[in-house]
């Protein structure tokens, strides 16, 4: 099968579609005929060498997203058939790897189907920030009417953190450029103030004690730590310890747990059934344009997700 990935860590360049040897479906999982997969910035740190490689052989296959269909069932499988379109978390540089793949084997629990009336491409911008996004909510522990602050909440897992938050009753204050207030504004948020070194003056004037929980999903970290109120919680995306301020919770969001959270997908694709959460694609490109994705989400400013397709 044919698969995107590294011989050697580097920049978009190194990326290349690879030959290896095709996987089956084993006990307790099947095999997805991936059709589309999605371009976040995890992979790019896959692919530069960041994480840890030392499970996993070359070529590094990065990607944590993927929607295609069901084509072998293993043994001990209930409830699915071939046939059935699905999306899927992957984990690059371990296990069944990454999800820059023809076939992916997920075992179950790791996939549910894609949500009525959407695209294919469409599901596969869902499974990894959705499930980032829900592990952001559970972690901050806001009952109705408490109040989170979003950083890059014009970026799809903002867009994803801002949407649940709304469905739970939490008020949302969300930082936005001139240019993307109209996209902020659309999903729901109640207050929506300028992104950069103002934010957390910006907040404070809204909510003087401070906000309760701050998403930082554009990882601003010590500029925006202000924004939150002694006893508040920092949700950090990318493993930050914090900075050691006094009365603030500084929680680590790993999507890695969520590996086999079924009831947290299901959740998402009724979701996006319901309109709750909107997915949203940049632009689909084939799989051996693999490089120009990253370079353009290298580049800043992309909105929705790149989805690559074989």
């Amino acid at each position: 099968m044919q698969v995107v990935g590294v011989t050697q860590f580097g920049g978009p360049e190194a990326l290349a579609v690879h030959e290896v040897q095709d996987v089956h479906a084993g006990s307790g999982s099947v095999r997805i005929a991936v059709r589309a997969f999605a371009v976040h910035p995890t992979d790019t740190g896959v692919r530069a060498g960041e994480r840890d490689s030392s499970a996993a052989a070359p070529p590094y296959v990065p990607g944590m997203d993927a929607a295609g269909v069901i084509d072998e069932v293993g043994p001990d499988v209930e409830g699915w058939a071939v046939g059935d379109e699905v999306m899927a978390i992957a984990l690059p540089l371990t296990g069944h790897g990454g999800a820059y793949v023809e076939h992916l084997v997920a075992p179950v629990g790791s996939f549910t189907r894609i949500p009525r009336s959407t695209s294919i491409e469409l599901a596969s911008t869902v499974p990894m920030n959705g499930l980032t996004a829900i592990q952001i909510l559970e972690l901050a522990g806001l009952e109705r009417g408490q109040t989170l602050a979003v950083t890059g909440a014009a970026g799809l897992l903002g867009n994803y953190v801002v949407q649940l938050a709304k469905a739970a009753g939490i008020t949302v204050i969300a930082d936005t450029s001139e240019q993307d207030e109209a996209l902020v504004h659309s999903l729901g948020a109640d207050h929506v103030v300028p992104r950069g070194d103002a934010f957390a003056d910006a907040v404070r004037a809204i909510v003087p004690e401070g906000a309760d929980a701050l998403a930082d999903c554009a990882v601003q970290r010590d500029v925006v730590v202000p924004a939150l109120r002694h006893g508040g919680v920092f949700l950090d995306v990318r493993g930050w310890q914090g900075n050691g301020t006094d009365g603030i919770r500084f929680e680590q969001v790993m999507v890695f747990r969520e590996y086999r959270s079924f009831d947290k997908l299901e959740r998402l694709r009724q979701a996006v059934e319901g309109g709750t959460i909107v997915p949203r694609v940049a632009e689909v490109l084939p799989a051996a344009r693999a490089a120009e994705a990253h370079q353009c989400l290298e580049a800043g400013g992309t909105r929705g997700r790149f989805v690559l397709t074989w």
